[in-house]
């Protein structure tokens, strides 16, 4: 345990990981604002595996996770959103501070999401469409919204099928993470229910952020999201 009179550094670097069917695009309004306060950052796509998506399991996307993680300096902070948010959790034992977006939940928590039925390879990219891109990003102008349609991608079915069976994370693993952690939930999200974000943080310890943004990727994409980035760039500094 770390000697509660020694004072911490400031964190200085962050990871962040992206969502399903994203990539390290989604975070260009946080990396601006997080890199105006100081503290370097890293936006990594996550690479499939080299047998194509449809052989991509979730510890491929976790391995790559926690390579990045560990080559920053520390003190460095994970912050992920959305699946990037499960991944940033599983990683949580290398960081000094976490900050989760959405994160979709580890077991038992997992188990209150919607159920889905996903295919081999999810066609996002092939199916995606500007007013569906829309609808989905309500409260981002339009601008951000034709960016982020063009740059959708197809997701592997295998990572999504094991995130939302619940990846089993044991209570001892959970309360032995020291980091803490920041836990930011959009007001309506049809991802991730705000109400299931708020139990997944209670049972961690973590501090719960309650943003007012209408869907699942606006804490990212919408107008208000560098307010926002700002925020937990205030968080991090304090810790």
């Amino acid at each position: 345990m770390p000697d509660p009179m020694t004072p911490r550094a400031c964190i200085r670097h962050a990871l962040l990981i992206h969502g399903a069917g994203a990539g390290g695009w989604e975070w260009n309004l946080w990396q601006d604002v997080l890199r105006s306060r100081g503290l370097g950052t890293v936006a990594p796509d996550l690479r499939p595996a080299p047998e194509g998506l449809a052989a991509t399991t979730l510890d491929h996307y976790r391995r790559q996770v926690r390579a990045e993680l560990d080559a920053l300096p520390r003190p460095r902070a994970v912050i992920g959103a959305s699946l990037g948010g499960l991944l940033a959790w599983l990683c949580a034992d290398l960081a000094d501070a976490v900050v989760l977006i959405n994160p979709v939940p580890p077991a038992p928590w997992a188990a209150r999401l919607p159920a889905r039925d996903w295919p081999q390879v999810v066609p996002w990219r092939r199916d995606a469409r500007l007013a569906s891109t829309r609808r989905a990003m309500d409260d981002a102008d339009e601008a951000a919204a034709l960016y982020a349609f063009r740059r959708w991608r197809d997701e592997s079915g295998a990572v999504l099928r094991e995130a939302y069976a619940g990846v089993e994370a044991a209570a001892a693993d959970v309360l032995a993470v020291e980091a803490p952690v920041l836990c930011i939930a959009s007001q309506r999200d049809d991802d991730v229910a705000p109400e299931l974000s708020a139990q997944f943080a209670a049972a961690i310890g973590a501090t719960l952020l309650t943003w007012p943004s209408p869907s699942h990727v606006g804490p990212l994409l919408g107008r208000d999201a560098a307010r926002l980035a700002a925020q937990a760039a205030d968080w991090l500094s304090a810790r």
